[in-house]
């Protein structure tokens, strides 16, 4: 019971107490409260509003990202995209901890606390200038890079841990000139000549057209696929969910 009476009643009528008014004005309240619960609920999940969120390096996300926010965008206006750009070595955390709905990218250490789903097949390859004498090879392979002047992450970091090890299988010794932090400047040093860079290949597609060849690296093939990266269980969001579909149609479209 509710510990109070609710009505008084007489030979004849059954009248609300004091009690029955204010149960019936908390009732209202609750049904207003559980309707508005339910149309939230539907905007949410109709994606009238809401929020996604993701991480990923400055590179990656100027290479996938414009055009499918683009139209996300124009399709969810209501749907708030909250992008974290990081570095490759914190990439894995933001998703682990949940400071993000999902990643895009190549989780290098990435154990069982996470689950990927491929979303660019992708290997290792060598970008240089057009005129660049690796330029015109049809079959690369990495012990035609013995002496060159290489741009890469620097050591440990990154995609670099693969690359050496990819050498090593080679026995080559790469002379790498320079090294960086994020494959952006990788890409811009390799367009102003000061050497050429190994990658993977997708990252390369940031570069105005025909500014860069990109040869991919043989004996051996490397690959390097870019993935959807999730913790460990986690179902995604509708909204999380429209947005990977609008950056895979963006993909098939490009």
């Amino acid at each position: 019971g509710l510990g109070a009476r609710l009505f008084e009643r007489t030979t004849r009528t059954l009248q609300p107490t004091q009690a029955a008014h204010e149960a019936i004005v908390l009732a209202e309240r609750i049904l207003r409260d559980a309707e508005a619960l339910g149309a939230g609920t539907l905007e949410l999940s109709e994606l009238r509003r809401g929020r996604v969120s993701l991480a990923i390096t400055p590179t990656l996300a100027e290479l996938l990202l414009p055009a499918a926010v683009v139209h996300f965008r124009e399709r969810f206006p209501g749907v708030h995209i909250d992008i974290s750009d990081c570095a490759p070595d914190q990439f894995v955390a933001r998703v682990v901890g949940e400071q993000v709905d999902f990643g895009i990218g190549v989780p290098e250490q990435a154990g069982a606390d996470v689950d990927t789903d491929t979303l660019v097949r992708d290997h290792l390859a060598l970008v240089c200038p057009a005129g660049h004498a690796l330029a015109g090879r049809n079959r690369l392979r990495w012990a035609d890079l013995d002496g060159h002047p290489l741009i890469t992450v620097r050591p440990g970091y990154g995609v670099r841990p693969l690359i050496d090890a990819s050498a090593a299988r080679a026995g080559v010794r790469l002379r790498v000139v320079h090294e960086v932090t994020f494959l952006s400047t990788a890409l811009w040093m390799t367009r102003a000549g000061m050497a050429v860079a190994i990658m993977p290949a997708a990252y390369a597609r940031v570069a105005p057209a025909g500014e860069l060849v990109v040869r991919p690296l043989s004996a051996p093939r490397v690959s390097r696929d870019i993935c959807v990266v999730t913790r460990r269980g986690r179902v995604l969001s509708n909204a999380a969910q429209a947005l990977v579909r609008e950056i895979r149609a963006a993909l098939r479209a490009a």
